[in-house]
């Protein structure tokens, strides 16, 4: 009697659901839900996306290539939410992650908890080509780090943004931009933030984070922000060109990235400390389908083995410093498929003792609502010191209302 009755109650909730829907005037890609307040006080896009892929690798045993290892992963999974409060000019985002890759890395610092917050930040227009940033938000680090997951080339990132970004932290950030003659951009950002990374909560271990960033757009601003996308889906009509160099100092960084890896902590429950310095130069190129993007990044550190408190006693904790180069390219067809390519060299200080490596990366795309609703595939060759290593295949898709 009691199923018969739940059932009845799911069928006449279905019912009036059905009959409640409204028609709407948004599309897909514009966002789930698109509201302005009728006051024009505040607004919300709320726009969920996900990541889903395959992967198959082979790695090489020195003879021959052994039997693959295969799996299948949401590697995203996201919540976003943007939009303006009491004026358009304070804007703010807010984007939280539901995966496990999203979430992990929980530790003594973030009170053991997983890391759902990505973004939440504020950012206020306080004066004409000027803003404020405060909150959680990425650095103006390497343009491909700042190129949301979502809008990229190939499936994911390179090798080089993995090892030596310095990605999501908490502070506050100064833009400014301004015409230096005739469509000559020019786009300065600095950034004073805690270093170690987002979701911190216990405290600030260590110093500050100081970030610098110059942009030069000698030919004029991309269409829709194309140099923070990758793939030329505007067909820029005239040739668009960024230059940008970041330069990015943590003081006494107390993990082995700065912002990211294991907290380089003694055996007495003190951390070490050391200066780490990251400096990247990244230019991003686009015209007519044709997308060209090149970033060189390089980390020292004033001492790469970390110590104990004595000073001598290594605690097998190491800063990971050394350079590496990343070149991408590819070109969109009219019928919006594309041909992509990427090659990444690292190559780390000796001290490190991580053997150097290369990665040459094919890929091919189909766009069917430009990065909102795409296919992608690539394959990867990686040698680790110059020997055969890895072949791995992937393929994904990705939805982002």
């Amino acid at each position: 009697m009691k199923f018969r009755i739940l059932s009845v109650a799911i069928v006449l909730i279905a019912i009036t659901t059905v009959q409640s829907q409204e028609i709407s005037d948004t599309t897909f890609g514009k966002g789930l839900i698109n509201f302005v307040a009728k006051d024009s006080t505040f607004s919300v896009k709320f726009a969920p996306r996900f990541q889903v892929r395959s992967m198959s690798s082979w790695d090489h045993d020195g003879n021959q290539f052994v039997s693959p290892e295969h799996n299948f992963i949401v590697r995203r999974s996201r919540l976003k939410f943007d939009g303006f409060a009491y004026s358009p000019k304070l804007r703010y985002k807010l984007e939280l992650g539901l995966s496990n890759r999203d979430i992990s890395g929980a530790n003594q610092f973030n009170r053991n908890t997983p890391r759902y917050i990505l973004d939440a930040v504020i950012m206020w227009e306080f004066s004409k080509n000027w803003e404020l940033w405060a909150g959680q938000t990425k650095l103006p680090g390497n343009v491909e780090r700042v190129v949301s997951s979502a809008n990229l080339q190939l499936i994911d990132r390179s090798l080089l943004n993995s090892r030596f970004n310095i990605d999501r932290d908490l502070g506050i950030q100064i833009r400014h931009k301004s015409n230096l003659g005739g469509n000559f951009l020019m786009r300065e950002k600095f950034a004073i933030s805690q270093g170690e990374g987002r979701n911190v909560t216990e405290g600030n271990e260590g110093g500050l984070q100081y970030t610098a960033r110059l942009e030069f757009l000698p030919f004029g601003a991309f269409k829709s922000k194309g140099d923070y996308s990758q793939s030329d889906l505007k067909r820029e009509g005239t040739s668009k060109l960024m230059v940008g160099v970041t330069y990015n100092f943590n003081e006494n960084a107390v993990r082995e990235r700065g912002f990211a890896g294991d907290y380089m902590i003694r055996t007495d429950e003190t951390i070490f400390e050391t200066n780490q310095t990251t400096v990247f130069v990244d230019a991003m190129f686009k015209y007519n389908g044709v997308s060209f993007m090149a970033e060189y990044a390089k980390r020292t550190a004033d001492n790469v083995i970390a110590t104990e408190a004595d000073g001598i006693t290594p605690t097998g904790d190491i800063v990971l410093t050394g350079n590496a180069l990343n070149l991408q390219a590819g070109y969109l067809f009219k019928n919006n498929y594309e041909i992509a390519g990427r090659f990444t060299t690292l190559d780390y200080e000796s001290i490190t003792e991580t053997l150097p490596s290369k990665q040459y990366t094919l890929g091919f795309n189909r766009f069917l609502v430009g990065h909102k609703l795409k296919v992608q595939s690539d394959i990867s060759y990686t040698t680790l010191d110059g020997q055969e290593d890895n072949i791995t295949f992937r393929l994904g898709f990705d939805i982002h209302f």
